[in-house]
């Protein structure tokens, strides 16, 4: 329970005190500062919604002559919003700290390179240096290497629609709960994470070349 430094009402942790609207100075996970379940499977409408109507009853520009714990407690809880809204509308980041709110850690897993994409790392990397020596000394062929370099970053952006595919059926498989162990599931999340980071660097270094 949570004590109102506006009206005194004591109530369960929440940004906004039921009583009288003040802000609350509270810790919460970013599924219950948005005032969401705490499932993967997030409703975006509802998520927005949430962060609009909260952040405007929790401004400090509403409480800027209130008591000075008043306005401490509103900078405190719409940054808390705004970091939850952050990291809860990007399905990735949602995942990350999915991991993080069950004191799982990707990055024990994220060291090494994904082993089946492995060749393909080493092959886009290959291309990459390949059009750039080709643009010092033959403008037709590096013509040729950026065709082929357009068609790979179309097959990078599959598999990314492809692993963003796999990370929505986990979520869902998540929130179903019951049918399936969710240790295994923590490990297909983080192997998931994994791959989409580094097909994302793959797709960025591809497309810093062809700029």
């Amino acid at each position: 329970m949570v004590q109102c430094p506006s009206c005194a009402r004591s109530q369960q942790p929440r940004l906004v005190c039921s009583q009288c609207g003040a802000p609350l100075a509270v810790d919460l996970d970013f599924f219950a500062a948005l005032d969401l379940p705490r499932v993967l499977q997030t409703d975006n409408a509802t998520l927005e919604a949430n962060y609009y109507d909260l952040g405007r009853r929790i401004h400090p520009d509403r409480f800027a002559t209130a008591p000075s714990e008043i306005r401490d407690a509103s900078l405190r809880a719409t940054a808390l919003l705004t970091r939850a809204y952050r990291t809860l509308r990007d399905p990735v980041s949602r995942g990350l700290y999915w991991l993080e709110l069950h004191d799982h850690k990707l990055a024990e897993d994220n060291k090494q390179v994904p082993p089946d994409l492995a060749e393909l790392v080493f092959e886009v990397q290959e291309e990459l240096s390949e059009l750039r020596a080709l643009r010092q000394h033959s403008s037709d062929e590096a013509r040729q290497g950026l065709l082929k370099l357009r068609s790979r970053r179309a097959n990078l952006q599959g598999l990314l629609d492809e692993l963003y595919a796999e990370l929505f059926q986990n979520f869902a498989a998540f929130d179903a709960g019951g049918g399936r162990d969710r240790e295994q599931l923590f490990a297909e999340l983080k192997t998931i994470l994994s791959k989409i980071a580094y097909l994302k660097s793959l797709v960025r270094d591809v497309d810093n070349e062809l700029r």
